[in-house]
């Protein structure tokens, strides 16, 4: 049942769009739900998944906006949620379960990157509650459809896993707040969740991956100041890209969250984190900030974390 961390020789790379490995698949009468699914590579899946076929419904936070993002496209469904307020994350999913509907597809696109020291809920930090815990809380409440649907689930993570694994002792960050270690935190958290929903879905049909989408300029990157994308190299002082090269469009962008939502190529695999379209390899030993670290692929600390998590939030599919 485990799935191998290595390539596959997908075919696909890191230059691929969405559309490039949706070629041939047609989800029509299937239905997704993508969070996020308006904004950067978030509606680059929803335009790629409808041309295809499927139905996506995209909740929220910021409806009006969403309205706006998706005008034109047609089969796309909007609701409004708050991934950062559970009880937000409760209505949306109990409204969904009220249609009787099945999910096929679940992509958790949506998340928050290196914002300020921010806290929700019950003093939460903000990017481990939002980019995992909301993620989590929504999957966990959605289960029926999601088993009923046989679903894919797929996390998006990112590079910044490299950043930080989970600090046990302080998952909120009580003191010392570091902004890119808590946003690598959160990323860990996405593709753990990723490595033990497998384990506990795949007897139900629904088999779950976590992946980074790549380096894309989108709104992600709302929190960070000119200056600081200046000194990490990405822009110059008038907003241009320096390297283009080293990024992805958002079409590219959605290319590995799209194709791990639906290649037959991850028929009968799961719980593994990909990058370009393809499994990704672990990550090397130099440092080198490619493949997926040990850390975040560890079946113990996943359990740890489901277990944690189903604790802060009160919410577990699988419980009892």
């Amino acid at each position: 049942m485990t799935t191998a961390q290595h390539k596959i020789g997908s075919g696909f790379g890191a230059k691929s769009t969405a559309d490039d490995v949706l070629k041939g698949i047609d989800l029509t009468g299937r239905l997704a739900v993508v969070t996020g699914g308006y904004s950067g590579i978030g509606l680059e899946t929803t335009r790629a998944l409808t041309k295809a076929g499927a139905r996506v419904v995209v909740p929220a936070r910021r409806p009006d906006t969403a309205r706006e993002a998706v005008a034109g496209i047609d089969g796309v469904e909007l609701d409004e949620m708050d991934l950062g307020d559970l009880e937000s994350v409760r209505g949306f999913a109990d409204r969904f379960l009220a249609s009787g509907r099945t999910v096929d597809l679940v992509i958790d696109s949506a998340g928050i990157m290196a914002c300020p020291e921010t806290r929700v809920g019950p003093g939460w930090e903000a990017q481990f509650a939002t980019n995992h815990l909301g993620h989590f809380a929504l999957v966990n409440r959605l289960w029926p459809a999601i088993a009923a649907g046989g679903a894919r689930v797929v996390s998006v993570s990112s590079t910044g896993h490299h950043a930080s694994g989970i600090r046990w002792d302080d998952v909120h960050w009580s003191h010392d707040y570091d902004k890119w270690e808590a946003y690598g935190q959160a990323k860990t958290a996405n593709v753990l969740f990723a490595v033990h929903l497998d384990r506990l879905g795949a007897d139900h049909g629904v088999r779950a991956f976590a992946l980074h989408p790549g380096g894309i300029l989108t709104p992600l990157q709302r929190h960070l100041a000119t200056e600081e994308m200046v000194e990490r190299g990405w822009i110059d002082e008038d907003g241009n890209m320096l390297h283009p090269e080293l990024f992805k469009t958002p079409e590219q962008g959605a290319a590995t969250q799209v194709w791990a939502a639906t290649s037959p190529q991850l028929d009968g695999l799961g719980g593994v984190y990909l990058e370009d379209c393809d499994i990704a390899e672990p990550a090397p030993a130099d440092g080198e900030r490619v493949g997926v670290k040990e850390w975040a692929i560890d079946p113990e600390q996943a359990a740890r974390l489901w277990k944690l998590s189903a604790d802060l939030t009160g919410v577990d599919a699988f419980a009892g």
